[in-house]
């Protein structure tokens, strides 16, 4: 359930600010960390999504409707920031795994080859598309969602997407001339 806030600062209480950030904290450091690579960088950014959100609500602006999209936006203007002083690093697929989890070796080995030639290919994406497969792929989000947060329609959303997959297809299926 999204928790709304108004513009008004008066009207914002600390159990709201609470509540989003409980709600909203998990998948924004996903985002960030998958992004920055960098898990001390991730925790930075979410910090910093909610001390500009704050300063933003003290100003009397923030969002009109869509909390969740505005924290994304807010976290990706950070995260372009970051880039703009570096070149961005691998991006991470890794997802938490399972103390308990018992593979064959051959099995990780091959599972992590893929998840590095998948990541190589993320890189090769131009900003956008890969924050539009970022977000409806690895996080879920609905088209309406990443419209939202890229502050485009879903018609043009799910076009940039349709163009992401296709990029993503060649990088990672089409054969590479070979030279013999």
């Amino acid at each position: 359930m999204e928790t709304s806030i108004k513009a008004d600062a008066k009207s914002v209480t600390r159990h709201d600010l609470v509540s989003l950030y409980e709600q909203h904290s998990p998948g924004l450091y996903r985002y960030a960390y998958r992004l920055l690579g960098d898990q001390h960088m991730a925790e930075e950014c979410v910090s910093e999504t909610f001390s500009r959100f704050l300063q933003t609500i003290r100003n009397g602006g923030g969002p009109n409707e869509n909390v969740k999209a505005y924290l994304y936006r807010v976290a990706h203007n950070y995260i372009t920031d970051i880039y703009r002083r570096q070149p961005p690093p691998a991006l991470s697929l890794e997802e938490d795994l399972h103390a308990g989890d018992q593979m064959n070796p051959v099995h990780m080995l091959t599972r992590e080859m893929e998840k590095e030639r998948v990541r190589q290919a993320l890189v090769q994406l131009p900003s956008e598309q890969r924050r539009v497969i970022t977000l409806r792929v690895l996080e879920e989000w609905s088209h309406e969602e990443v419209a939202a947060a890229l502050g485009k329609t879903v018609e043009a959303t799910r076009a940039l997407q349709y163009r992401a997959l296709a990029a993503l297809r060649r990088l990672l299926f089409e054969p590479e001339d070979e030279i013999l």
